[in-house]
């Protein structure tokens, strides 16, 4: 611990100097009389005051949780000498708030115990977050001595998006080779019926349709759609946040690709990842509970940094966008980068559609005229970049106040009709 002067100190020694002064300055012994009782506390303080040695241990009982979910903290402390009052102040990130319990605490320990002081923290957004950092103050029985310290045992919690409710995901118009959920447009061996027709030698028995070969002049058999999976990229959009009050674009826009990244993986499918912005970050696609856990961190460690570089898809990797992949954009399509990175994998004959975490709700328009014009064509903006998109067989849809279900729905009935309309 770092000794520091005590501000009671101070004052014990200034008045016993202004008496001892004023005795000799105006040669009146009764001042120094006066003074003597300070000075002989502000002795016996200095003499008896010793550093009391305190020692703090602090301890995570899980370093991985969701946003939101209690987070059990140990802080131990412990003195060599007897401490009068020990006042401990536990320092945490502004997201991290007290689920149960105190961050200040006041003790008396006796020479050689050890106190333990329970915290539960939890913090209220996604992120990675640092905490331990803690602030003790020791002060000996007359308060006359100070004793301060800065203890930094740094520990590292991932707290993990929420999981929102989604009972249907979008499909991709074409799917891979290895077996998944997916059933696949082509035919095969599956379960999905998809046609009869004549049989031929080197087909089994078991695939024969004995009712419809008892209508025809010869043996028809069945024809299925074999259950492949898919490979989806999640495309997030981190070149811009737009934030009001607690509520927040990209918080919405990463709990939202963590939970399609778990339901694609669940289903077997292989899941990517693009964060597309300031800092360009992108993740393999993959399979299984490694992935997920890959994925979620990659996510949380997503921010805003501004750059004025413009940046196009030849910066990501050929690997990381396989053919015939779904890339699935989650943006609030405020900026145009971000908008020229979807036409030019559009281009490129991807299978692209878009998610809009619609920012509207959170953006006022100003009490003047001016700003009053100016948002109304910022919306008009809006829709001709929709419509853009749209133009070219993007299928978009906006969540605000809706649920996400709702939202893939009507992304998934445009891709339908505009695949028959295309046909």
């Amino acid at each position: 611990m770092t000794r520091t002067g005590s501000p009671r100190i101070v004052g014990y020694a200034a008045l016993a100097a202004v008496g001892l002064i004023g005795a000799l300055a105006l040669r009146r012994p009764e001042l120094a009389v006066a003074a003597a009782p300070f000075a002989l506390i502000l002795a016996i303080g200095l003499r008896t005051a010793r550093d009391p040695g305190v020692s703090v241990e602090h301890a995570l009982s899980t370093d991985r949780a969701l946003e939101g979910a209690a987070i059990e903290t140990l802080l131990e402390v412990a003195a060599d000498r007897s401490v009068d009052r020990l006042e401990v102040l536990v320092e945490l990130p502004a997201e991290v708030d007290v689920a149960d319990g105190s961050r200040a605490h006041a003790v008396r320990l006796r020479a050689g115990e050890r106190r333990e002081l329970p915290l539960s923290v939890r913090c209220t957004r996604w992120g990675v977050f640092d905490v331990g950092r803690v602030e003790v103050r020791g002060r000996d029985a007359l308060r006359l001595v100070t004793w301060e310290a800065r203890f930094e045992q740094l520990h590292r919690i991932k707290a993990y998006p929420t999981p929102l409710t989604l009972q249907h995901l979008l499909a991709p118009l074409e799917t891979q080779a290895f077996s998944g959920s997916e059933v696949a447009r082509v035919k095969g061996d599956g379960v999905e019926y998809a046609d009869i027709r004549d049989f031929v030698p080197g087909d089994r028995v078991r695939s024969i349709n004995w009712r419809a070969s008892a209508r025809r002049q010869g043996l028809v058999v069945n024809e299925r759609h074999p259950e492949r999976n898919t490979d989806v990229v999640l495309f997030v959009d981190s070149f811009v946040d737009v934030r009001s009050g607690g509520v927040s674009v990209l918080d919405d826009a990463v709990r939202a690709a963590a939970t399609l990244a778990t339901r694609y993986l669940e289903r077997r499918d292989r899941v990517g990842l693009v964060g597309f912005g300031g800092v360009l970050r992108w993740l393999h696609p993959g399979m299984g509970t490694t992935q997920r856990y890959r994925l979620i961190e990659t996510m949380i460690e997503t921010g805003v940094e501004p750059t004025y570089t413009w940046r196009d898809v030849n910066l990501i990797p050929a690997r990381i966008l396989p053919t015939a992949s779904l890339v699935l954009g989650l943006s609030p399509l405020v900026d145009t980068r971000f908008v020229a990175a979807l036409e030019d994998l559009r281009a490129r004959r991807f299978d692209v559609a878009v998610v809009e975490v619609d920012p509207v709700p959170l953006v006022r328009p100003g009490s003047s005229e001016t700003d009053s014009l100016a948002y109304r064509l910022w919306l008009l903006e809006r829709e001709v970049v929709r419509a853009r998109l749209v133009a070219l067989r993007i299928g978009i849809g906006t969540w605000g106040d809706r649920d996400l279900d709702t939202v893939l729905e009507e992304v998934r009935t445009y891709r339908r009709y505009a695949r028959l309309a295309r046909a």
